[in-house]
């Protein structure tokens, strides 16, 4: 574990989860910095110790943990560590940001609407996987991404909001990931401002 010396922050606390280059935490971090977000970053887990965006988060100063899903016979007992991880923490939103595991419903009950993760489709359409492939076979003349709140059924919590992007005739799923993905990193700090927000406003 990676820890700042960094005072408490009077600002609301986020915890951000990642499996890989953290893009959508960096851009997070980013708008925390800059004043954009009314957060701070007080947490970046990565489940694997060698995810490029846990040096992101190090390089920005922020308190970094690694939580190594392989070392857990189960996934109860990974998310019970994680658990434990974040009940120290107590931050107000888990952000799940490119974090490649299915949380128990046990887990996410413990954790019940303080859990945000983003979706490469427009929810409730396409859930799960491959979702630009599903979007083109379906003939969806739109796609995008959801940031919704986490439930233990899978993709299935209120939607937070939305991006749209058109689908070009020749469109494969490559071409319309990326397209999708450069809209991501915005969407979720204007979630999250929404999230803060109500949060602000008592609902």
């Amino acid at each position: 574990m990676v820890e700042t010396n960094a005072e408490s922050s009077p600002l609301p606390s986020l915890a951000v989860l990642i499996s890989g280059r953290g893009s959508n935490m960096m851009a997070i971090a980013d708008a925390c910095e800059r004043g954009e977000l009314p957060a701070h970053i007080a947490l970046v887990i990565s489940n694997r110790p060698d995810a490029k965006g846990l040096e992101h988060a190090q390089d920005k100063g922020l308190t970094t943990d690694v939580i190594d899903h392989k070392a857990y016979a189960s996934r109860q007992l990974f998310d019970q560590a994680l658990h434990d991880r974040l009940c120290k923490a107590q931050p107000r939103w888990i952000v799940l940001a490119g974090f490649m595991r299915i949380l128990t419903p046990e887990f996410v009950n413990q954790w019940e609407g303080k859990i945000l993760n983003i979706h490469p489709s427009l929810l409730p359409k396409h859930p799960g996987l491959d979702t630009h492939k599903k979007a083109i076979e379906s003939g969806d003349t739109e796609a995008g991404a959801s940031v919704h709140i986490v439930t233990p059924e899978l993709d299935a919590g209120p939607v937070i909001a939305q991006v749209r992007v058109p689908v070009l005739n020749d469109d494969t799923a490559e071409t319309l990931g990326k397209r999708v993905l450069a809209k991501e990193h915005q969407l979720f700090i204007d979630a999250l401002k929404i999230c803060l927000s109500r949060d602000s406003a008592g609902r």
